[in-house]
Order: C-alpha cells, then sequence, then structure tokens
C-alpha cells in the first residue's frame, strides 16, 4: 500500500513540475517573441486620432462628427477613418 502511494505521489509531483516548466517556457517564449516583434516590426505613428490625418479636417468638423457618433450610438460607436471628398 506505501509503494503504491509512493509512486502516485511521485507521478503527481513529476506532472505538475513538468507543467510548470512547461508554463514557464511559453510565457518566456511569449515574452520575447513580443518584444521582438515590437522592436523589429513597428507600426507607423501617424499623430492622428483613430486614423485620421492631421490637419485634413478642422477640429470643430472633426469635434461635431465624433459627437454625433457617439450620440448616435450610445458611445458604442468608433470612427476608424474619415476622408475628405
Amino acid at each position: 500500500m506505501e509503494n503504491s502511494l509512493s509512486d502516485a505521489l511521485s507521478i503527481l509531483l513529476t506532472g505538475m513540475i513538468t507543467v510548470l516548466i512547461i508554463l514557464g517556457l511559453v510565457v518566456v517564449v511569449g515574452n520575447l517573441l513580443i518584444r521582438i516583434t515590437n522592436k523589429y516590426f513597428r507600426l507607423p505613428q501617424n499623430g492622428g486620432k483613430n486614423g485620421t490625418i492631421p490637419g485634413s479636417i478642422p477640429a470643430g468638423t472633426m469635434a461635431a462628427i465624433i459627437a454625433a457618433v457617439e450620440t448616435v450610438t450610445g458611445g458604442k460607436g468608433k470612427i476608424i477613418k474619415i476622408e475628405k471628398e
């Protein structure tokens, strides 16, 4: 009986240590991948809000558009792109 319990505990301990090591490797590799991606593959910064080009639309007009979208959608809408025609 003691031998069986000892075997069960050793298998449990081995499994838990293995899972801990694998999860640690996943965290380390994930963080490394994020750092490499952010260092070498940066997105261009345009300085505008939500993809707009600064100065392309007057500030008052932009504020009116944003207010209208927030009012109509109840604050759930998001302006992604504004184009002048």
